[in-house]
């Protein structure tokens, strides 16, 4: 009851009374939780305290002695979040030239900045600091010397959004449409950082206004924190609102039409809604391209994210094709070392890895990763990015400690910058775990991966491409732990919502049964295993390619499902056409070929060529020693 209280030594007083006289704790709990601003203000409850004021008419006492410009405050504060509240928030949006649609909004933000320190096109430290001196003077404002911004008791400021009365609405209006005036959207280090702060700010101001309430460009830069903060179900529901009061205030074609437009497609190319995201961009790029021409960079960015959905859709030719298109664009337009140009090469980088051409993916991922350090930082979220991607590049090829060095770096670069629970920070977790699980520390990536999945279901939900994703690699973990029921379990249901959200021919629904034959092959069910290797193979050649790495490694799979059923001369010739292949796509050292090769030997031994098995053995032994690659299980 205390901590509900927020330790206020009179409102406990308060309580104590009331409690002595008419209840049990119990039920004063379930009285406050229904009736806190009547217990409140009650002068009736009087306790031991020589004290004999109401916790609301004491500071009643305190407002009624303020001026207007510090009641204000005291009632935009209950409006915001109780910490957190900076001085900063008021004075980027004095300066903003940003300009609002709604004249009449405009002048109401402008008149309550005008109280707190606004002057012409400044702003006045000293004006703002005063009144927070007559705050702080009746106690009602608190300054955390640490972080530079200021705190509200927790009742006091609940009981401040009382004096409201019925005003309560528009001054949300006006506080929202101040955080959304505190900042452009633009994208640096510092923008980041400070654009986090806010999340719990617009949270509170945004609750209980209508969508219609918002102002577009508010709307627009409230959803850009949500973004950014990972949630993004808010996100969305507030760029369909922004998109459709757009179209019918401005039409189809206006150009803040289309950007509201394009974070809309944005937002659902991260929540995994392909089609919708696909739908949308086509219509901007085609409008785009009539009303500003091929090479403008906002066109350029539309055919940037339409190659990101193309990507995302397993259309790997069509995403690499529109990606050059657009890096040599960019370049003629921006420069090498532009953001922009080098955001497109760190695309173009992940949809060569996609087709698994490793050796591209991490020439590109060198570039873009260095000219980042130079140009962003190596904070910049965007920087963190390209590391992940350069992370991930390294794992396909094999090279899992320089992986895992990177990967921890960015894991706690990202918790620091984005905290604990954002998909970044949690898909970075789960990299790291996947690197664990290859290091042969399984009991650290099934930790790591729980945690990970159980926050994932969380914040986007159980059928999101992430969430399978690492529920999938948790199953695989179970696999390599004997756990086999266990794997099985969650590799059929990822197979099912795979299919039901991606299709039956997507990539990441073929990779998923790939997986759960390789679950039934350890549970010796090897039927089971070969038709599902065999009906994925096949998609796989038609979808991936036949010298893909993911369609090479499936197909390694099902010659030890071959040799497992004695069908020792199939073994050998697909064994052999895998080798051949992987040589040439990962080359003779990648763990994958050295896997391949130390399974024909075991074929070899099968089929009593004991001479061939054992110098293809020691070929490999010598060839783990040179790279120090560590053994990996062999059927």
């Amino acid at each position: 009851m205390i901590q509900e209280l927020n330790c206020f030594a009179l409102a406990v007083a308060q309580a104590g009374a009331f409690i002595h006289c008419h209840s049990s704790l119990h039920e004063y709990r379930e009285l406050y939780r229904r009736e806190r601003d009547n217990l409140l203000q009650n002068e009736e409850i009087q306790g031991q305290d020589p004290y004999q004021l109401a916790v609301y008419s004491t500071w009643r006492l305190s407002y009624e002695k303020l001026d207007e410009s510090t009641r204000t405050f005291l009632q935009v504060c209950s409006c915001l979040h109780h910490e957190g509240i900076s001085e900063e928030i008021f004075e980027r949006a004095a300066v903003s030239q940003l300009i609002l649609e709604d004249p009449e909004l405009h002048d109401e933000v402008a008149k309550l900045l005008n109280r707190l320190g606004k002057q012409d096109t400044g702003w006045s430290s000293w004006t703002f600091q005063k009144v927070i001196m007559r705050l702080g003077s009746h106690s009602l404002i608190e300054y955390d010397h640490q972080n530079r911004t200021y705190s509200v008791h927790p009742l006091v400021h609940h009981w401040s959004g009382t004096t409201l009365e019925g005003n309560r609405h528009d001054m949300q209006k006006i506080i929202l449409t101040i955080i959304g005036l505190s900042f452009s959207l633009t994208f640096n280090d510092e923008d980041y950082k400070y654009r986090r702060k806010l999340l719990k700010h617009s949270m509170n101001a945004i609750a209980s206004l209508e969508p219609e309430d918002i102002n577009p460009l508010v709307g627009q830069h409230i959803a850009q924190i949500y973004f950014e903060n990972g949630r993004l179900k808010e996100a969305e529901a507030l760029e369909v609102m922004i998109m459709e009061k757009r179209k019918r205030l401005l039409g189809d074609e206006h150009l803040d039409t289309l950007t509201s437009m394009e974070c809309l497609a944005n937002t659902y190319q991260h929540r995994g809604c392909w089609s919708d995201s696909e739908a949308l961009s086509l219509v901007v790029v085609e409008k785009r391209k009539l009303v500003l021409g091929d090479a403008h960079p906002d066109t350029l960015k539309s055919m940037g994210n339409l190659a990101l959905t193309y990507s995302s859709q397993g259309r790997w030719n069509e995403a690499e094709a529109l990606e050059l298109m657009v890096l040599e664009k960019r370049k003629l337009v921006s420069g090498d070392d532009h953001q922009a140009t080098l955001e497109t090469m760190g695309n173009l980088a992940n949809t060569y890895w996609s087709q698994g051409r490793w050796s591209d993916a991490e020439a590109l991922n060198l570039v873009v990763l260095e000219k980042k350090k130079l140009v962003l930082g190596d904070e910049h979220p965007g920087t963190l990015v390209s590391m992940a991607n350069l992370a991930s590049t390294y794992l396909n090829q094999g090279h899992w400690k320089e992986a895992k060095a990177l990967q921890v770096v960015v894991m706690e670069k990202n918790k620091r910058l984005l905290g604990e629970d954002h998909p970044a920070t949690l898909t970075s977790m789960g990299n790291l775990a996947y690197t664990h699980r290859n290091l042969g520390r399984l009991d650290d990536a099934e930790a790591l991966e729980l945690v990970v999945l159980e926050k994932m279901k969380q914040l986007l939900g159980e059928d999101h491409p992430r969430t399978l994703q690492i529920m999938g690699n948790l199953a695989s973990t179970y696999r390599e732990q004997g756990r086999l029921k266990d794997a099985e379990a969650l590799e059929v249901l990822v197979l099912e919502k795979r299919k039901r959200v991606l299709g039956d021919q997507h990539p990441l629904t073929l990779r998923a049964m790939s997986n759960l034959a390789v679950t039934h092959w350890k549970q010796g069910r090897w039927n089971d295993a070969e038709v599902l290797q065999v009906a994925t193979m096949e998609k796989m050649r038609r979808v991936l390619g036949d010298d893909h790495p993911r369609t090479l490694e499936n197909m390694a799979n099902l010659a030890n499902t071959y040799r497992d059923q004695g069908r020792l001369k199939d073994a050998e010739a697909l064994s052999v056409e895998v080798i051949e292949k992987m040589k040439r796509v990962n080359g003779d050292d990648h763990p994958d070929t050295l896997k391949s090769m130390s399974s024909l030997a075991a074929t070899y031994r099968d089929l009593g060529r004991l001479n061939d098995a054992e110098a293809l053995e020691a070929m490999v032994e010598e060839r783990r020693k040179r790279h120090n690659v560590s053994k990996l299980e062999v059927a």
